[in-house]
């Protein structure tokens, strides 16, 4: 079984107004460990497990500190570029922003476009966006109808890794089982606060759950999931 729920938008697609500290777009704007909050397990139905055979972080609910929305204004970096802003300095805001927009989980965040942004057509840059301690690289490619001394600037911004945040993993678990009356027990391994990961690939990080029919016997036993990373989300998979 393959459980996948869709975190982590598409390439964002930025509009900065010259010569404005605010920007304005349609980006698909999108951190340390901690156990599940206080709740009961998706089913007390189900066989328990032997005892010490949890993993490091139980988790037994949502996690309080992931919001619903991406528009949450906790999500927001303040404070907004000032009205003489370069637009580097509007990107690597806009950046910020869309990181924290996508992973719905407030945290400390810096960004730096270390040669700064080309606004020229079809420019490629190369801005680091950090979240937490963890860098994620972004390509930011400037629209090939870009004319100097236009009023708007669209860009496409791509991250070229993904972001493993314990909250945001630890609370896509429960959402995902949360509904099945024959599993219990979720846990993991205590995840970092947030690491960069490559997309689609194993993380070396695990989860775990009961199943009430999963042992070899019907008798139920534990199952062991792997965690990747992809563009929308966080993705849990059977460990044969």
């Amino acid at each position: 079984m393959r459980i996948s729920k869709n975190l982590i938008g598409l390439a964002a697609v930025g509009i900065l107004v010259a010569g404005c500290g605010s920007s304005s777009g349609d980006d698909s704007a999108r951190t340390s460990a901690s156990a599940g909050s206080a709740g009961k397990a998706p089913s007390e139905e189900a066989k328990a497990p032997e005892p010490g055979a949890d993993l490091a972080v139980p988790v037994t609910g949502p996690q309080a500190d992931v919001v619903a929305s991406s528009s949450d204004p906790k999500l927001k970096v303040l404070p907004k570029p000032a009205n003489g802003a370069s637009f580097t300095e509007k990107v690597e805001h806009k950046l910020q922003e869309d990181l924290l927009g996508r992973l719905k989980v407030p945290g400390k965040t810096s960004a730096n476009c270390p040669d700064g942004v080309t606004q020229k057509a079809s420019a490629v840059s190369i801005c680091n966006v950090t979240y937490e301690g963890a860098t994620v690289p972004y390509e930011i490619e400037i629209s090939e109808k870009y004319k100097p001394g236009s009023f708007l600037t669209f860009y496409n911004s791509t991250p070229k890794q993904g972001l493993l945040v314990a909250k945001n993993a630890y609370d896509r678990l429960w959402t995902s089982y949360k509904g099945r009356t024959d599993i219990s027990k979720l846990s993991c391994e205590e995840l970092p606060a947030a690491k960069a990961v490559d997309e689609e690939t194993e993380t070396g990080f695990h989860c775990q759950y009961w199943g009430k029919y999963a042992g070899e016997d019907g008798k139920g036993g534990f199952v062991k999931l792997g965690i990747k990373v992809n563009r929308h989300n966080v993705d849990f998979f059977e460990v044969r």
